[in-house]
C-alpha cells in the first residue's frame, strides 16, 4: 500500500518517549475520524469494533442478486441503509487534509440538482432544488406566489442562521452558555435573537408559509436530528440552509466514503479491529488507563476516544468508574422501521426521484404520537430513497427491480407504551406489537405508491429493537439526545469528560447528529485530547 504523503500538521512524540497511545471504541464516521486525526498527528492508534465491519450507522447492506450470472458465484449488491447524500464537503476535504492527501483523489461527489420530490395527501407534487430561485418556481406553480415568496424569504432566513452558527456551534468544542455570549458579545445580541433559539421551528415556519403542506415539508427538517418541529426550536432552520450550500451523491454511495475513510486510517498506521467488543474502560487514580475486553484481553492505552453511543456510557455499559464522566439531559430522539433491497415498481407508481417523501395527512398529529403516546401514528409520512436513480432531473429507468431504502420514523423503545397505534378504549387489550407487525405497515404505505419488495431474500428489515442491539445503551434512538428546546445545544455532551483522558466522539454528541457533524466531533475530540496532553 501507498506510504501515506507528509502531513504538516503531524506532531512527534515527545523525545524519548513512546509515541501516545490512543484506543477508540466504535468504527462509525466519528470514530474513524478521531482515528485519522490522532494519527495524523503522531499518536498510535487502536481502533476497537463490536460489529464485523465498520462505517457504525453510515452502514451498507449486501443484498442477493435477482438473476445473477451463470456459472458465477453471487456476491450480492450493495446498497446504503443509512445515510444517502453529504453536505458540508469541507469537513471531509479537512479530514483528508489532516493526513496531506485530497478528498478527491480517492471519491468523487456529484452535487444533486433535485434535493427531494415531495408527495402531498391532496395530490401534489414538489420537487425542490439545490438552485433556491428554481424551488421558488416550482412553490410558485404549485402552491402560489405568495408561497414562493415566503420560500424566498425563509431561504434567506435560514443562510443567515447558517453564516451565524457554522464556526462556534459547528466548527467548534461544545458551547457553553457563558462562552458563546463571551464569544458573540453584547453587540451581537441582533445575531443571537436572529437564530431564532427561543420557539419551536414549527411556530417560526408560520411566519414563511400560509399552506400547511409547505410547513409540513420544511417541519421534517427536525427529523434530520431525530426530533419534532413541534418541539425543536426555529435554529434547526439552519438545515436548509445547509442544503442550499450544497447536497452531494458519492460515487459508490456513502459507503464507498466510509470504506475511503477506513483506508486512510489504515495508510496512517491506524490498527483497526473489528468484531471487539469492550466491555470496561479501566480508570486507575483517577484516570484512563486502559480498556478490558469481551474474553478477558486488557488493552492498556494513555487515553480513550469512545464513539459509541454517549447513553452506553451513562448507562454502566463500560464499567462503573467511567459511568459519572458524562451527563445526558432531555429524551431520546427518533428511531425509525426501515426496509432496504430490491423494490419493484407498477403502473401505478408515480414517477420517482432520487430521494421521495410521502407525507401523510396530518403532520402536528404525527410527531404528537411519536414523542407523546411514544408511538406510530395510523398515517405515517414515508422516505423513500432510490438508490438507482440518478440525482438529476432525468426520465426514470425502467420498471425493473431498484435499490431502495424506505423508512418511517418511530420513537425509540421505552418500557412503555409500545410504539403503535393504540388499539380503540373499548375494545380487548392486544398483546404488542411484534417488528413483523411494524413492517407490515410500512409494506401497506409501499403497496399504497405501487412499491413492491421483490423478494424476502433481497430485503433487510429494521425496527427500533434492531437499532438497539446494533448500538447498544441507544434504545433504537438514531441521533442520540432529541434537540428539544433551545438550552439543547448547551446540553449534548461535548469531547470533554469528567475522567481525564476519556473523549467522546460520533453523532450523539456536539456537535449533532447527521455524516458531516458525526465526522466533525472525531476532529473535536482529538484536538481536545491534544490541547490536554500537557496537563496530563
Amino acid at each position: 500500500m501507498d506510504a501515506a504523503k507528509p502531513r504538516p500538521d503531524s506532531r512527534p512524540p515527545t523525545a524519548g518517549c513512546a509515541p501516545l497511545h490512543v484506543a477508540v471504541v466504535g468504527g462509525g464516521a466519528g470514530g474513524l475520524s478521531a482515528a485519522v486525526h490522532l494519527a495524523a498527528r503522531g499518536a498510535r492508534v487502536t481502533l476497537l469494533e463490536r460489529a464485523d465491519t465498520l462505517g457504525g450507522k453510515a452502514r451498507g447492506e449486501r443484498i442477493a442478486a435477482v438473476d445473477p450470472a451463470p456459472g458465477t458465484t453471487d456476491a450480492g449488491l450493495g446498497i446504503d441503509a443509512g445515510p444517502t447524500v453529504i453536505t458540508l464537503p469541507q469537513v471531509f476535504r479537512d479530514l483528508y487534509g489532516a493526513a496531506g492527501e485530497r478528498l478527491e483523489d480517492h471519491v468523487s461527489l456529484r452535487p444533486a440538482e433535485v434535493l427531494a420530490r415531495h408527495f402531498f395527501p391532496g395530490g401534489e407534487v414538489l420537487d425542490l432544488f439545490a438552485d433556491a430561485d428554481r424551488s421558488a418556481e416550482a412553490i410558485a406553480a404549485v402552491f402560489g406566489a405568495a408561497e414562493a415568496d415566503g420560500f424566498r424569504r425563509f431561504a434567506t432566513h435560514a443562510r443567515a442562521i447558517h453564516r451565524i452558527v457554522e464556526g462556534p456551534f459547528i466548527h467548534g468544542q461544545r458551547p457553553t452558555m457563558l462562552g458563546t455570549l463571551r464569544t458573540f458579545g453584547l453587540g451581537a445580541l441582533p445575531d443571537l435573537m436572529r437564530i431564532d433559539g427561543m420557539r419551536t421551528l414549527w411556530a417560526a415556519l408560520g411566519d414563511f408559509f400560509r399552506t400547511p403542506q409547505l410547513r409540513q415539508l420544511f417541519g421534517r427538517y427536525a427529523t434530520y436530528v431525530g426530533s419534532s418541529p413541534l418541539e425543536a426550536p426555529g435554529t434547526l432552520a439552519v438545515i436548509a440552509g445547509v442544503e442550499l450550500a450544497g447536497v452531494y451523491c458519492v460515487d459508490g454511495g456513502i459507503r464507498r466514503l466510509m470504506a475511503e475513510i477506513a483506508a486512510l486510517a489504515t495508510r496512517l498506521g491506524v490498527e483497526l479491529v473489528t468484531g471487539a467488543e469492550v466491555t470496561e474502560i479501566r480508570v486507575e487514580a483517577g484516570r484512563v488507563t486502559g480498556l478490558l475486553l469481551a474474553g478477558g484481553t486488557h488493552l492498556d492505552c494513555d487515553a480513550v476516544v469512545m464513539a459509541a453511543d454517549a447513553a452506553a456510557v451513562v448507562e454502566g455499559r463500560f464499567g462503573a468508574a467511567a459511568r459519572e464522566a458524562v451527563r445526558l439531559s432531555g429524551t431520546r430522539s427518533l428511531s425509525a422501521v426501515t426496509l432496504t433491497g430490491l423494490v419493484a415498481t407498477g403502473n401505478e407508481t408515480p414517477a420517482l426521484s432520487h430521494h421521495n417523501v410521502f407525507f401523510g395527512t396530518d403532520g402536528p398529529a404525527e410527531f404528537e404520537a411519536l414523542f407523546g403516546a411514544r408511538r406510530v401514528g395510523p398515517d405515517p409520512t414515508l422516505y423513500v430513497c432510490a438508490q438507482d436513480r440518478a440525482p438529476t432531473v432525468v426520465a426514470p429507468p425502467a420498471r425493473t427491480p431498484e435499490r431502495m431504502l424506505a423508512l418511517i420514523n418511530a420513537p425509540a423503545l421505552t418500557e412503555s407504551p409500545q410504539p403503535w397505534p393504540p388499539p380503540d378504549s373499548t375494545s380487548t387489550p392486544t398483546p404488542a406489537p411484534t417488528p413483523d407487525d411494524l413492517h407490515r405497515t410500512l409494506r401497506a404505505l409501499l403497496a399504497r405508491r405501487g412499491l413492491r419488495p421483490h423478494s424476502p431474500h433481497t430485503v433487510a428489515l429494521r425496527t427500533p429493537a434492531d437499532w438497539a442491539a446494533a448500538y447498544p445503551g441507544s434504545g433504537g434512538a438514531l441521533y442520540g439526545q432529541a434537540s428539544h428546546g433551545w438550552r439543547q445545544a448547551f446540553l449534548r455532551p461535548g469531547a470533554r469528560t469528567r475522567v481525564p483522558g476519556l473523549y467522546l466522539a460520533g453523532g450523539t454528541v456536539h456537535p449533532g447528529a447527521g455524516l458531516p457533524m458525526a465526522t466533525a466531533s472525531g476532529q473535536r475530540a482529538a484536538e481536545a485530547l491534544f490541547a490536554d496532553r500537557p496537563s496530563t
